[in-house]
């Protein structure tokens, strides 16, 4: 049997629970992870092997590097992973902006034998998965328009260091740092935006990133989207509705290990035109566990053992989610020019 063995760099909250996942892989064996917390170098109890920096990790022998590093050094440490022709999976963002991922797909070009996935775990949230499932089916037809909220009380939140407000090393604010997964499920349901209009502020807690940023944007061939990304909702809140020809679906609520977003939930809504009067027949589900994590990666595992191309999470769903972000920054003119954001349709692979 393959045994894939693993190095995490950045062995913090997300870098431990990508740990408890391979675990539970029995293809996949954690090797050694590097933390600036760190002292020096040792050996924790478990036998892993740990260092202060990248570099010692990367002189193990791995097959596979899972990033989870702070926004300034990501695309750095993944494009090293890949230079020694490592597997590579590293979390969202992938970097500070579009340059940052551009210049990893650059890489990635030229070592084509190594797996690149990116860490959009919401996208494995069962609650997903059938709302996506349902959508390709036409069950309810085509997409109208989408509403999207994603929203916590602080840039701060849960005693996460304070790296995310310094826009040197996070590149962006709230949109950037959690409002990317509801862009990018978006990007998911409906396709790619091709028109973007906003408002971005950081009126509130007034730091150099943004704590509140609203969307208005529409697809190509005519869906809508609007999205509220925000840092001064004082009840967490994720709830995305899907307006269809037949019906609606609603995400409410996401699983999370603070448990601060409620409880997750697919509302399905089946309209009948004629009948209903504006009250339709609903069917709630409720969901009790969180699976994405460990979906994530065993997924990751499979495409590398069974030798089979990304096809979610990729590096282009990381470039256009990016740039879906950054169209979103420089639609409002007041914050492109105050933070020099620079046109994400003119970025070049």
């Amino acid at each position: 049997m393959t045994i894939l063995k693993i190095g995490i760099a950045g062995y913090g909250i997300v870098g431990k629970r990508r740990c408890a996942c391979i675990d539970h892989n029995p293809y996949l064996q954690l090797i050694a992870v590097c933390d600036q917390s760190f002292d020096g170098n040792g050996t924790l109890p478990e036998g892993v092997r740990y260092y202060k920096n990248y570099h010692n990790l990367l002189k193990e022998k791995l097959d596979v590097l899972i990033v989870c590093l702070t926004n300034d050094i990501a695309s750095e440490v993944t494009v090293a992973g890949l230079e020694l022709g490592l597997h590579v999976f590293c979390e969202k963002p992938p970097g500070r902006n579009v340059e940052d991922i551009i210049r990893v797909i650059q890489c990635e070009k030229k070592h084509l034998g190594c797996k690149l996935m990116y860490g959009f775990n919401h996208r494995y949230h069962e609650s997903v998965r059938d709302a996506l499932r349902l959508i390709q089916s036409g069950e309810l037809g085509h997409i109208i328009n989408m509403r999207g909220v994603y929203g916590k009380s602080k840039l701060i939140t849960f005693n996460q260091p304070d790296w995310r407000i310094k826009r040197e090393i996070a590149g962006g604010g709230v949109l950037l740092d959690q409002g990317i997964h509801m862009v990018d499920l978006m990007r998911l349901f409906a396709g790619e935006f091709t028109e973007v209009h906003s408002f971005i502020s950081n009126g509130h807690w007034g730091y150099e990133v943004e704590d509140n940023a609203y969307a208005l944007m529409r697809t190509a061939d005519g869906i809508v989207g609007m999205l509220n990304s925000s840092a001064t909702q004082w009840r967490h809140r994720f709830n995305l509705d899907i307006n269809l020809e037949r019906g609606s679906i609603i995400l409410g609520g996401i699983l999370s290990g603070t448990k601060s977003y409620g409880e997750e939930t697919l509302t399905v809504v089946t309209v009948d035109h004629d009948h209903d009067n504006g009250d339709p027949r609903e069917q709630l589900t409720r969901y009790n566990h969180d699976p994405s994590w460990e979906e994530e990666i065993n997924r990751f595992a499979d495409y590398i053992l069974t030798n089979q191309p990304v096809n979610s999470g990729s590096s282009l769903d990381a470039l256009n989610t990016m740039k879906l972000v950054y169209k979103i920054y420089y639609a409002d003119p007041v914050w492109r020019n105050a933070y020099a954001i620079a046109d994400p349709d003119e970025s070049q692979l």
